[in-house]
């Protein structure tokens, strides 16, 4: 998700497109409300579900580019015989023109619809979720206390942070953020941990708390927990180990796997 809204900010800068946007869907349907696609004269960023609706939506919006009328309001389309779809619900796209002086406007309007992530931790794992999760509709900012540990060139909605200490920077991270916390010792995990639970005290407003580790870790940080006077139902907040179960493997590409497919489940409605 992220790749593809720096694709579409580098390719604005040459050349006008059509933003197609789905707005509103009733029954099943292939995408969500909020998807969207860019139509260029020549290729596309993104989708918003393939099949018949996606390449109408293409030559409606290409004609536009090539100088057709311009496409008022919502249209709608059923996801029936008619578009040889058998979803069988409905969508409504809306139809946009962009050029190079929309690119500010559309990065914030696009970027608003991404979850937002706080990662804590510099280390080979942390730089192949980063990696990963550029590709997913999730921003993220990357927090170590070590100057140096991170990579000069990322896409544009990774932002970086050196903070120290460390914990500091869970007090102003945006509400709604996903916690990750693999940092480079276990005192700092600690730390973290502690501070991440001191604000769901206060605001209860980070719905994932993920710390990376193993049972026994989390079995010595529960003591240490309790000992700082945290309750049962305030540690159950901690997910420990992170990962979805059944993913074997301790690359850091496949504990990354396991690590983004759990945030997804964090973000997907009940």
């Amino acid at each position: 998700m992220i790749a593809a809204l720096d694709e579409l900010l580098g390719r604005l800068r040459r050349e006008a497109g059509v933003l197609v946007q789905v707005v509103a869907t009733e029954g099943s349907a292939p995408r969500e409300a909020g998807t969207w696609m860019a139509v260029w004269a020549e290729g596309l960023t993104a989708t918003i579900g393939g099949g018949q609706l996606e390449f109408q939506a293409i030559e409606e919006a290409r004609a536009w580019l090539e100088g057709g009328t311009a496409i008022e309001g919502t249209r709608r389309y059923p996801l029936g015989p008619s578009l040889g779809q058998c979803c069988g619900g409905v969508m409504y796209l809306r139809y946009r023109r962009i050029e190079a002086a929309d690119a500010a406007a559309l990065q914030g309007e696009l970027s608003s619809r991404l979850a937002p992530v706080a990662l804590f931790g510099g280390g080979h794992v942390g730089a192949a979720l980063a990696r990963l999760l550029a590709s997913l509709p999730f921003s993220v900012r990357w927090i170590d206390s070590r100057d140096g540990v991170f990579p000069t060139a990322l896409p544009v909605r990774i932002e970086t942070e050196h903070s120290e200490p460390v914990q500091q920077a869970v007090a102003d991270l945006v509400p709604g953020s996903r916690v990750l916390i693999m940092s480079f010792s276990h005192a700092e995990d600690l730390d973290i941990v502690i501070a991440c639970l001191r604000r769901l005290r206060e605001r209860d407003d980070l719905p994932y708390i993920g710390l990376i580790g193993s049972k026994t870790k989390w079995a010595t940080f529960r003591h240490r927990l309790e000992a700082r006077g945290f309750t049962a139902d305030e540690m159950a907040r901690v997910t420990c180990p992170i990962g979805v179960p059944g993913i074997g493997g301790k690359e850091p590409e496949v504990i990354a796997v396991a690590v983004a497919a759990q945030l997804l489940q964090s973000t997907s409605p009940k």
